[in-house]
Parts: C-alpha cells; structure tokens; sequence
C-alpha cells in the first residue's frame, strides 16, 4: 500500500503540477457547469459536469488511487467486468424479486464521509486529505458529472454492501447493489425491506419510497432493464423496436429512415446506436438469432458507408 505524507509524492503520481491541483481546488464554481437532462419518469436531473483541467485531475485520481481502493463483490455498477446484465443474471429464475432505490443518492453522500472512507488517514496526510476530497467533492454533494463520484460510491458502501450480503446470504437471499438501485431475490424475502433502511440510515440514505418495488413470479419481474423471471432478456418491447427499426433502414435506406423519423443523426451514428442495442441483446441473450442477423447486416452497412466517406 503506497502512502502519501507529502503533495509533491501525490502529484508525482497524479502526473499534475502541484500548483494547478491547488489553483483547482480553490476555484471550484469557475471548473463546472450545471447541466439537465431528461430522466425516465418524465422529471429531469441536474448534473454537475467539471471542464476539462478538473476532469483530467479526477481521471488521474480515479486511475490512480481509487481504482485500488477495495469494492464489496455486491457492487456491480463501475466495476470491470461487470455491469448491467451481470447484476440482472444473480436474480434470474426467483420467486421474489424486491428493488429499492435510494433517494437523493449522490446529493446525500456527505463531505465528512468521502475524508474520512476514501481518503482514510492511515494512507494520506491530512493537507492531501482535505485537497483530494474537495477536488472530488462540490457544494453539498458528490458531482454526477464527475468521473470520480461512481468509484467513491462503491468506496464509501462497502462495508454497508459487506453487512446486508452477510445478513441475505444467512436467509438465502441474493443481494446485488447497481449505483444507487439495491437487489434483492429469494424465495422469501419478509424483512429485508426493513434490513435495508435501516443499514442505509445508519450513513445517511434514505429510500426513494415510489420506486420501492415487489414483483413474484407471476408478474414480470424486473432488474436494471432487464426480464429475470425464466433466464435474461431485454424486454419484448425493446427488442421489437430496435428490429423494427433495422427492417425499415433495410428496406428504404438508413438516410431515408432518419427523414421518416425526424431524427437528427449521422447514418454512421445511427448505426451504431442501433449495433449498441443490438449487442445488449445478445449479451443478455446470446442465442438470439434474430438479433446476430440484425448485427451482421448493421455491421455490413457500416462497413459500406465508411468506405464511401
């Protein structure tokens, strides 16, 4: 374990001048700007979103101090090698499937905490303490803007993801955390809700009680976008769009298809956002074959349009 008593050693590390980590740090408004964007339910949501000399400051520090920092396996967002399906997966075939969200998440993660989880004293000094977390942290929360913020939520809920993995897997329950979108799946899952907010206050989270959701097999039950009742699918409705979409570009044209549907893209971008949904299907599913026709053509079409260009 690398310790860092001086702020030159740090500096040397983060690849960043001395000066300009503290000329940052004391400039904070003047490096962000405050953006919304459309969420889900209809509402939107602020994000914070740092320029590029502070998110090349955070790069440096998520590479090289966060990334060694221990994660609970239970985390499954921001992890290599993990992700969305893969959290969806450990709660596929289950009698209930319980989701809780936590509410207000990244704006209720104190400045206290980040000091003193993730840059603990036993590894930095108390000057590079204070610097590293005001470069991480702005105004009263964590900036979802910031590359920093999804590895420091992992940091900060490990011991909390340790406690509720143990206290599931006693009732053979599974448990899996996705940012702020918290798992569980058994055959009965009575007092768990309970288990849960009661660990998340302890540090400060409170649950989001309108996303509060219990699905048993009978219904359709849910987990990061994806079906988990009978193996792992993106939802039938989903996958008939994007199917849908690829026959209409096969048929009229990829340009054609983005007049008919007013949409403001490049055909190449087009293309790869219909390979992305293409790939998350087949991810999820690999034996689709529907979709690796859909992959194949789309892949072609690329290839054609790039050798025009």
């Amino acid at each position: 374990m690398i310790v860092y008593r001086e702020t030159s050693t740090l500096a040397r590390d983060l690849g960043i001048d001395v000066r300009t980590l503290y000329a940052v740090s004391n400039s904070l408004p003047a490096h962000y700007r405050l953006v919304q964007i459309p969420k889900r339910d209809g509402g939107r949501r602020q994000l914070a979103v740092p320029d590029e000399s502070l998110k090349r400051i955070q790069r440096s520090i998520q590479r090289n101090l966060l990334a060694r920092m221990p994660v609970s396996a239970h985390a499954t967002a921001y992890r290599c090698g993990s992700g969305a399906v893969r959290n969806a997966a450990r709660h596929v075939g289950q009698r209930e499937v319980l989701r809780l969200d936590i509410r207000r998440f990244f704006d209720s993660v104190r400045y206290t905490a980040v000091k003193e989880t993730v840059f603990p004293p036993e590894i930095f000094s108390e000057p590079l303490r204070i610097l590293l977390t005001m470069l991480c942290y702005y105004r009263d929360g964590l900036p979802q803007g910031a590359p920093t913020s999804p590895a420091i939520v992992n940091i900060l809920l490990r011991d909390l993801d340790e406690r509720l993995g143990a206290w599931c897997r006693e009732r053979g329950v599974t448990y899996s955390r996705y940012c702020d979108d918290l798992v569980f799946s058994g055959q009965i899952l009575d007092g768990v809700r309970e288990k849960a907010e009661e660990e998340l206050q302890t540090l400060g989270f409170f649950l989001h009680e309108g996303k509060t959701c219990l699905r048993r097999d009978g219904r359709r039950q849910m987990v990061t976008g994806l079906v988990v009742n009978h193996g792992l699918h993106v939802p039938a409705e989903d996958r008939r769009a994007v199917r849908q979409a690829v026959y209409y570009c096969r048929r009229f044209g990829v340009e054609d298809h983005l007049r008919r549907t007013g949409r403001e893209e490049t055909p190449q971008a087009y293309l790869d956002h219909l390979l992305g949904w293409t790939g998350y299907i087949l991810m999820a599913d690999p034996s689709d074959a529907a979709a690796e026709r859909d992959r194949q053509w789309l892949l072609e079409e690329r290839r054609r349009i790039q050798r025009k260009q």
